[in-house]
C-alpha cells in the first residue's frame, strides 16, 4: 500500500507556474487516492469519513492558493509529499493525524465562560500571563 508513493518525486524545479500548478493538481489526486488507504491503516471510520479529510487537504491547498513564485509552490509541495509519504508510511500515530487534520490548528473548542464565572480578577490575569 505504502509503497506505490515511494517511487513520487517532486523536481527541484519547475519552469513556470503552470507547470507548478499542473504539479500540485497531481499532488491532490494522489493525496486524494490515498485517503481510503489512511483511513485504513489509522482505523478512522469512527472519527471521520473520507469527504471529510478531502475537504481539509483542500483547504490546506487553498491557504496557498495566493503564492505565485513556482520556488515555493515546489517547495510546499516538496513538504507536502514529505507529509503524505509519512502518514502512508505510518511514521505518525493516530492521535497526530486526528489532532492535525481532524481537530484542526484551533484545537478542542472549550467553554471558557463556564470556567471563569467564580474565579477573580487576579486569577483571572494571572492566568493569562506568562507565569502560567
Amino acid at each position: 500500500m505504502s509503497f506505490t508513493l515511494r517511487s513520487v518525486k517532486v523536481p527541484p524545479n519547475s519552469a513556470s507556474l503552470e507547470e507548478a500548478r499542473a504539479r500540485v493538481f497531481d499532488f491532490f489526486r494522489t493525496a486524494c487516492r490515498s485517503i481510503p488507504q489512511i483511513v485504513e491503516i489509522y482505523n478512522l471510520q469512527d472519527v471521520v469519513t473520507v469527504s471529510q479529510l478531502r475537504s481539509t487537504i483542500a483547504s490546506e491547498i487553498r491557504k496557498n492558493s495566493n503564492i505565485t513564485n513556482p520556488k515555493v509552490i515546489d517547495l510546499l509541495l516538496f513538504k507536502g509529499t514529505e507529509e503524505l509519504s509519512n502518514i502512508t508510511e505510518h511514521a505518525k500515530q493516530r492521535h497526530h493525524l486526528i489532532g492535525q487534520y481532524v481537530v484542526g490548528q484551533q484545537g478542542l473548542v472549550q467553554d471558557l465562560d463556564t470556567k471563569d464565572q467564580g474565579i477573580s480578577e487576579f486569577l483571572k490575569n494571572f492566568y493569562k500571563s506568562n507565569y502560567f
